[in-house]
């Protein structure tokens, strides 16, 4: 590797706190990482998609993504097809090679092993990340008739050297794309062929924050208002928001400030009415019947109307924007005009009012918009206040520290808040594993929710991520054995309860119990010794139940968690009483 590519190599080790391995399974991670985050907008494992374990058929990476979310398993492809009435699917396949040349042998046993990945009777030996990746895609063409279109498949192969357009390597790529063709089950194929140069400029595009450049002509100037630097109100036409919405790659850009739930599909009631009114013959008239779209950037610079806006979120409008996005393609549209109002501030209360103001007219009723954007607006507060080795960031908003130089394990996302407070204080490791979308509307949307609820302290959310943080150190630093990945959230649950005999319900309401338990967690977690035999009494449990940490469907049943807690409360309650 070039000193460049090597520098930029370390500084995605530092960055998630990885130990290096060795130069080759270094880069085919960080390739890896770089090329599924230009593909998808969201945060992601690499472990989840690391297929490089001998027996791989060519392949180190593998990433489907369906309607905009990377999949684990069957229940994921169920939920998404139930929420949205259809399945959008891409295909990524990733072969890094720390060599600098393309190898037209290399990228043979490449192709093959994505062909044969295909096939219904499979000729390569696979190993287990394979097979579970093939059954994945096995079962969604079970669901063929629910393709909004055929899946999109793309193949990148990745070298530290120069892409030259060698004769043979050529050949490999034209007979890879046209054996794919012949199976009829794509509409679209790519083979990419990354050099040092593509795949160093792919990485440091993660650390961009989210921009555009759009030309906005019909619109007006708003007058001076408090806290904001500029406001806009105007219309689009469709060819310039699409460039708001869809980024260089065609991708959807992760923008919409509710990261939790952003969008309902294509068979809600009010979406199938805006797909109505493209496809009618007055698609004109959508900039009528749609109340629009409100964008808050950061930043602006303009020239004339050449607008350059900078860290923007679509705060209200995700319904519409992702319908558009979905139909960006259909020549009648091209040319309809989108309700648009650009707000320009940098202070995050000026957001969060625009937020609830423009969301009054939506489903989720107005107090809990509230009082869920004024909790998460506190409990970023509370994260702010530690320091040091404490020092976590909590990530309201979608790629908020993308453009900071700080680790990325570090960052907590709403999402992976949602599963180490549900894992911890609500006992339900087998519901957050995996996809948890139906963890949503049970736990967070329920009146009151039982997760972000506002009479909760902040010290259970705090304490349960900084535990999940300091054990997949222990999994980054190879303390721990990798088997033990898939049930973090098991070994999460256990753990907490081993802290000391605390009342979880008290812990969430009073602040003198929240505050104890906390001090109690640190002073054992803050402590290597401490926190890893807390870690290893909760690996006891586990081997006691006979858990096969390998069984996916295990993980999913209720009666595993039931078990786990059955043996601790045999082994440990009877030590000690409760608070």
């Amino acid at each position: 590797m070039d000193r460049i590519l090597t520098a930029l190599v370390t500084d995605y080790l530092s960055a998630h706190e990885l130990e290096s391995v060795d130069v080759g399974i270094d880069f085919e991670q960080f390739a890896i990482y770089s090329i599924v985050s230009h593909e998808y907008n969201r945060d992601f494992e690499i472990d989840q998609l690391w297929t490089g374990k001998g027996n791989d058929t060519g392949i180190d990476g593998i990433g489907i993504i369906v309607n905009g979310r990377l999949i684990e398993n069957v229940e994921d492809i169920d939920f998404l097809l139930k929420e949205n009435g259809y399945l959008e699917i891409t295909f990524i396949f990733i072969q890094a090679k720390s060599e600098s040349k393309f190898d037209s042998a290399e990228m043979g046993v490449f192709s093959f092993g994505v062909t044969d990945f295909f096939s219904e009777k499979n000729n390569l030996v696979r190993n287990e990340k394979i097979k579970e990746f093939a059954a994945l895609s096995a079962h969604l063409f079970v669901h063929a008739a629910n393709f909004r279109i055929n899946p999109v498949c793309k193949l990148f192969y990745i070298s530290t050297g120069t892409w030259l357009e060698d004769q043979n390597n050529v050949a490999v790529v034209k007979s890879t794309i046209e054996q794919l063709k012949a199976t009829n089950l794509f509409s679209d194929i790519g083979f990419f062929s990354f050099g040092s140069k593509e795949i160093s400029d792919l990485y440091r595009e993660t650390k961009n924050v989210s921009s555009t450049i759009f030309n906005f002509s019909e619109k007006i100037t708003l007058p001076e208002l408090p806290g904001i630097r500029e406001a806009y109100y105007g219309i689009l036409p469709f060819s310039e928001f699409k460039k708001i919405i869809v980024d260089e790659n065609k991708s959807k850009r992760p923008i919409y400030y509710d990261n939790i739930r952003d969008f309902y599909g294509l068979d809600n009631r009010v979406n199938t009415s805006i797909v109505e009114t493209l496809k009618s013959e007055s698609p004109q008239l959508f900039a009528v019947l749609n109340n629009g779209v409100t964008i808050v950037a950061s930043s602006l610079t303009s020239s004339g109307n050449r607008f350059t806006i900078s860290d923007f979120q679509i705060v209200n409008g995700c319904q519409t924007s992702n319908v558009l996005f979905a139909n960006k393609d259909y020549d009648q549209i091209q040319d309809l005009h989108v309700p648009v109002k650009l707000i320009i501030t940098d202070l995050d209360e000026i957001k969060n009012l625009i937020t609830v103001a423009t969301n009054n007219q939506n489903a989720v009723k107005r107090e809990q918009l509230q009082a869920m954007t004024e909790f998460q607006k506190g409990l970023e507060q509370f994260y702010e206040s530690f320091e040091d080795d404490l020092r976590l960031y909590y990530e309201r908003r979608p790629k908020q520290y993308q453009s900071e130089n700080i680790p990325k394990t570090r960052i907590i996302s709403i999402q992976l808040q949602i599963k180490t407070f549900g894992a911890m204080f609500l006992d339900i490791p087998h519901l957050v594993t995996s996809y948890f979308g139906n963890v949503i509307g049970d736990y967070v949307e329920s009146e009151p929710p039982l997760i972000f609820d506002p009479s909760h302290h902040f010290y259970p959310y705090f304490t349960a991520s900084f535990m999940y943080y300091k054990l997949d150190s222990l999994f980054r630093m190879k303390i721990i054995d990798s088997k033990y990945r898939k049930i973090k959230l098991f070994i999460l649950m256990l753990a907490g309860k081993l802290i000391g005999p605390f009342n979880f319900k008290l812990i969430l309401t009073s602040p003198k119990h929240s505050e104890r338990f906390f001090q109690g967690a640190m002073k054992i977690l803050c402590a290597e010794d401490k926190g890893l035999s807390l870690f290893a009494r909760a690996l006891e449990i586990i081997e006691a139940s006979g858990l096969d940490v390998n069984d996916k469907e295990i993980l999913k049943k209720p009666n595993t968690t039931e078990k786990l807690l059955k043996i601790y409360k045999e082994k440990y309650m009877e030590k000690s009483d409760s608070a």
